[in-house]
């Protein structure tokens, strides 16, 4: 059972208004920020992970639910920063040059949100130098590239060539995704992980953060 589990069924639910009007309340009488996203925020993003992998949640309560959790983190990131919380891991996201689709890439960005990490949004058509100075500024570890056109596909190794020569690839770990990208791409282009849908994207995210944290 979720700490506050008014906040766990608003972000179940997708009720961004609720979301918000609780958690504004729980920090007014002096809720523990961490707690809020660990005990209540997270729990809620994971279940609707499990709903869409069992095909009862699709991508509208997908959007609606990352909405939500949205509103109550708005409220909740500035006070995480002031007490140097750090995230679970820091990400910059974004679809490849060429490729204007970014549904698929919203939803993963919601769902790597609501399961702690800090997420830049690069939007899409995102050239390899944006990703490049994008981990610079953020001081990410992860990359996640969407393409949804086979014909942007190349881009995505292109990013990654660049990456090297930048001399940055060794510092992030690379993930890969969209409609035509499969597992075997993703190998073939030197990625480090490989997702099919939003919710696999975090159980992978979360694995290859705790591998670059290990010595």
């Amino acid at each position: 059972m979720a700490k506050y589990p008014e906040l766990y069924e608003a972000i179940l639910h997708g009720d961004a208004k609720a979301s918000e009007r609780i958690a504004r309340q729980a920090l007014s009488e002096n809720a523990d920020p961490m707690e809020l996203v660990t005990e209540s925020m997270i729990p809620a993003m994971d279940e609707v992970g499990r709903l869409f992998e069992c095909e009862e949640y699709f991508v509208p309560e997908l959007l609606l639910a990352g909405r939500a959790m949205k509103a109550a983190l708005g409220l909740i990131r500035p006070m995480l920063a002031a007490c140097g919380a750090e995230p679970v891991g820091r990400v910059v996201i974004g679809t490849v040059k060429g490729d204007l689709h970014d549904i698929g890439k919203n939803l993963v960005a919601s769902m790597l949100e609501g399961a702690g990490f800090e997420v830049v949004d690069l939007g899409a058509d995102v050239s390899p130098e944006k990703f490049i100075e994008a981990v610079r500024a953020a001081n990410a570890n992860i990359v996640c590239l969407s393409a949804l056109l086979t014909v942007t596909m190349p881009a995505m190794k292109t990013t990654i060539e660049a990456m090297k020569s930048a001399g940055i690839r060794e510092k992030v770990k690379v993930m890969v995704g969209g409609a035509p990208v499969t597992e075997s791409y993703a190998r073939e282009i030197g990625a480090d992980g490989y997702t099919e849908n939003a919710s696999g994207a975090v159980g992978l995210a979360r694995r290859l953060s705790a591998e670059r944290q290990v010595p």
